[in-house]
């Protein structure tokens, strides 16, 4: 159970049943041992290597170790015609994923050229607005008549247009702070503007299961940092009074700053920051509080505000929201919103602002028109109902699947479902199964999970009906039979009906 007494906060992790876990350490020694062997093999000559090789460079050092590939080599591309595959047309409801065959164990591809119609039950298009069809997209269509595709420039150069400045207005009315900056990548979002916060003599304190954006942006911007245990707000203190008793390592001199950073919800867990508790010791420890909105933004809260809408925490208690609009509007690049000298810094320093093309005026288009159906300015109740949906939609097919036996992380609010399946092998099965029978999805593996914790992951959206998801419950029981994946020890009732 999650710490802290928030009724909204609490989820439950079920543990991995000890014979699994044995079971799934066995699976993988076996597959280092043949993947050493066939090393082996290919070193000497006796099998043909097809893996990339550095040649012609005798004397200089490998730009690459050929061992920090093994994992990709060995494991991952025998498994992997059932990831990324290719899909064809807009990522809605339903999605078009084109047939790939292979005759080598996917180092190489044959394209029918069929493809195979599926509920998507993958992509994160949570309130269902990647669409190309309506008034949306006709506006954006003639957003490109007007603008072009591209601005060609920087924000700090000839790239800022009059639509974003509109974009950050009312981003910033409808987050309730003070002012917001809009970038062209989420990723970079991150990365380059932590950076633009914290530097030398700075701690930044993050929960361990943060997005690769947000580690890599506290590697860049070269403060000390510390990590706690995923929304343990029990050990987020105790990190936090070793730093104001111990100060910075060496001198003892106290931090020029200490950054708290977490994510909304996080994409792999599917589980709800801890918000009410971190927001208490940030006051309580005159810490500052940097919370990642990417997949909370529009998915939580009765209004789609995100995590702070969820728990009824003001926007003001929060020092910096950063998130994404790939997600839940339907579109490209990211935000950040504060205090207005804060976001000024920004614009100032930030290497995003300065550096990077600036988001092109079709995508400012899109998320400003889905601003505004979320706000209610257009489109009457509309996104008052897409919220009210995902919200209906991720607590049944959630709920259905732990029924049926399956175990399930997460919290019931979020549309991010991780089913634990454990072994990296059945990854593949489980989707390409799933796929055969009308229901797209992915799957992730470790190094993005913990050795013994693979699964795949649904998203849910707006996009999707009722009748939808009980067909995609009805194909995912039916291939978990087949492979055996229902670890919960809860009974399965078939006959317990769960509301929708």
């Amino acid at each position: 159970m999650v710490d802290g007494s928030n009724a909204k906060l609490l989820e439950e992790y079920e543990e991995t049943p000890p014979i699994i876990a044995i079971y799934c350490y066995i699976s993988y020694v076996i597959l280092n041992i043949f993947g050493h062997l066939r090393d082996f093999c290919r070193r000497t000559g006796i099998e043909k290597n097809k893996a990339s090789v550095e040649r012609g460079r005798e004397g200089y050092v490998p730009l690459y170790k050929s061992y920090e590939s093994f994992y990709t080599r060995n494991i991952y591309r025998r498994i992997c015609d059932g990831w990324n595959q290719p899909i064809i047309g807009v990522p809605g409801a339903y999605v078009d994923v084109l047939d790939r065959h292979t005759d080598d164990y996917n180092w190489t591809f044959r394209f029918p050229g069929s493809s195979t119609r599926c509920i998507n039950m993958g992509s994160y298009n949570y309130l269902g607005f990647a669409e190309n069809t309506g008034a949306r997209a006709e506006k954006v269509h003639d957003c490109i008549l007007k603008y072009g595709s591209s601005v060609g420039t920087t924000r700090h150069e000839y790239g800022t247009l009059d639509i974003h400045n509109e974009l950050e207005k009312l981003m910033a009315q409808f987050l309730s702070m003070e002012d917001c900056v809009v970038f062209g990548m989420g990723f970079a979002t991150n990365t380059t503007n932590i950076p633009t916060l914290a530097g030398k003599g700075c701690l930044l304190i993050s929960d361990e299961l943060n997005h690769a954006s947000l580690i890599l942006g506290c590697r860049l911007a070269g403060s000390s940092i510390k990590v706690f245990k995923h929304n343990n707000a029990r050990d987020l203190e105790r990190k936090l009074v070793e730093a104001l008793a111990d100060g910075q390592p060496r001198t003892r001199k106290p931090w020029k700053k200490i950054i708290i950073v977490v994510e909304g919800v996080y994409s792999m867990e599917g589980s709800i920051v801890n918000l009410p508790e971190i927001v208490r010791l940030k006051k309580k420890y005159k810490a500052y509080l940097y919370v990642d909105e990417a997949h909370s933004i529009g998915a939580l809260g009765k209004s789609g505000r995100g995590v702070c809408d969820h728990f009824g925490i003001a926007t003001s208690e929060i020092d910096l929201l950063m998130g994404t609009f790939t997600k839940s509007y339907g579109s490209a690049g990211g935000y950040v919103a504060g205090k207005k000298e804060l976001i000024d810094h920004f614009r100032a320093n930030s290497h995003s602002f300065a550096y990077a093309s600036s988001m092109a005026a079709p995508v400012a288009q899109q998320i400003i028109l889905v601003l505004r159906t979320i706000m209610g300015q257009d489109s009457g109740t509309e996104g008052k109902d897409r919220i009210a949906q995902l919200a209906r939609n991720s607590k049944y097919f959630r709920r259905k699947l732990k029924q049926m036996g399956f175990i399930v992380y997460g919290n019931d609010d979020s549309p991010v479902v991780p089913l634990l399946i454990f072994f990296p092998g059945k990854i593949r099965d489980f989707i390409l199964k799933a796929k055969k029978l009308g229901v797209a999805t992915v799957g992730a593996g470790f190094p993005a999970t913990p050795l013994v914790e693979s699964r795949v992951r649904f998203c849910l959206s707006a996009s999707h009906t009722k009748e939808m998801l009980d067909r995609a419950l009805k194909v995912i029981d039916y291939v978990g039979d087949k492979l055996a994946l229902k670890y919960s020890r809860q009974p399965y009732d078939p006959d317990k009906m769960i509301p929708y």
